[in-house]
């Protein structure tokens, strides 16, 4: 994608993110995931609570929507794959938020929705 938005690079690189909500995924309480973007690619790298070590890489795919792949190693040593779309917005005390429509393409069934808060401070 040429020129991407500005507003997403800004709200995603260099930036971490946790659980707000995620009752039907794998990461939860303790999950840390921390963006890096660069020309509309994404890459993040995260890990806590269930997860021993996950990637993800994605890109832009609008003003304030992006979409991504990912994978990641449990602590009992499942291999899981999916993909998501998300939306990055802003909530009322100006923290990134991300909400995602995922699947999972391999190592599990089923799917949800999820979302996450930067981290401040």
């Amino acid at each position: 994608m040429q020129n991407p938005p500005a507003t997403v690079h800004a709200r995603l690189h260099n930036r971490r993110f946790v659980v707000a909500n995620n009752a039907q995924g794998l990461s939860g309480t303790g999950t840390v995931f921390h963006y890096q973007i660069e020309d509309g690619v994404i890459s993040s790298i995260y890990h806590g609570g269930r997860i021993r070590l996950g990637t993800q890489v994605g890109r832009v795919t609008g003003p304030d929507t992006i979409e991504l792949l990912y994978q990641c190693v449990t602590l009992d040593g499942e291999l899981l794959a999916g993909w998501s779309r998300g939306t990055v917005g802003v909530d009322h005390a100006g923290r990134t938020t991300l909400s995602f429509v995922w699947g999972w393409l391999s190592g599990a069934t089923g799917g949800g929705e999820s979302s996450y808060i930067e981290i401040t401070g």
